[in-house]
């Protein structure tokens, strides 16, 4: 693990504090850290209250490494108000979506640059990042960006910048989803009769303990499914619903696809 001594957050709200949070959990002092925010909000309160140093102007001195988490339509102008905190080869790690590795450079000048995809699970440390580096980032600038990511939870790296349009698709947008099948499978319980209240619980706790099962199981998904269907049983009867042609597994690809191709389609400069 290559952890770097001095890191300069762009960004305090909520994804960029979540993230600090796991930094100074880890290996990173907090004296460490520097915080570049107009505002002090409330998710930055317990980061400053942990010894960070928040400012409202790029400092004028070295930084190990620089994590811009500010949202994509601040970026034009956050990015050119980095320029005294960065030498001509301080890495810059951005999660702000759509916003490309050339963006970045067209801003800032040629320079490393990783590109992270983070979740919103990534706010209580159990999110999936997926990042891209291009060529000028090297091995120890890629280790450092690794422990700063792999704070909120595993980072999966893709050799091409075009995958990170379909790591959004899957992962980075995938929470919506699956919020989406609790809402449904409420929305149904409670047709049926239960109390909106009790088959929201159930459905909440279910996918959420399911979510964990996989997580710790060493099994495949599809060896834990066939591991709960009994022939011709209650769970039998739902997936034939489900795995029908035109069921679940059709119309994901199509959601998928149709956020890959918009996250394609914002990342254009």
């Amino acid at each position: 693990m290559t952890v770097p001594k001095r890191v300069l957050l762009v960004g305090g709200g909520n994804m960029g504090a979540a993230m600090a949070h796991g930094w100074l959990d880890g290996a990173l002092a907090p004296a460490g850290l520097t915080v570049l925010d107009p505002n002090a909000g409330a998710p930055l309160q317990p980061l400053i209250a942990k010894g960070a140093r928040h400012v409202t102007e790029a400092p004028s001195e070295s930084f190990d490494i620089v994590v811009v988490a500010v949202k994509p339509q601040v970026m034009e102008a956050a990015l050119p108000a980095l320029r005294p905190a960065l030498s001509g080869d301080t890495p810059v790690v951005s999660v702000a979506a759509g916003k490309t590795v050339s963006f970045i450079e067209r801003l800032l000048g040629e320079r490393p640059v990783v590109r992270a995809m983070p979740n919103t699970p990534a706010m209580i440390g159990r999110g999936i990042t997926g990042a891209y580096s291009n060529q000028r980032v090297t091995a120890g600038q890629r280790a450092m960006a690794q422990t700063l990511l792999e704070a909120s939870g595993p980072v999966e790296w893709v050799e091409r910048e075009s995958d990170i349009d379909l790591v959004t698709g899957v992962s980075g947008s995938g929470p919506a989803y699956v919020f989406l099948l609790a809402e449904a499978m409420a929305a149904a319980g409670a047709k049926l009769g239960l109390s909106p209240e009790l088959a929201m619980r159930l459905a909440r706790h279910t996918v959420a303990g399911a979510g964990e099962l996989m997580i710790r199981s060493d099994e495949e998904p599809a060896t834990l499914r066939r591991n709960v269907t009994s022939p011709n049983g209650t769970t039998a009867a739902a997936l034939a619903v489900l795995m029908e042609p035109d069921g679940l597994e059709p119309l994901m690809q199509k959601a998928i696809a149709a956020a890959a191709r918009r996250a394609a389609e914002l990342s254009k400069d």
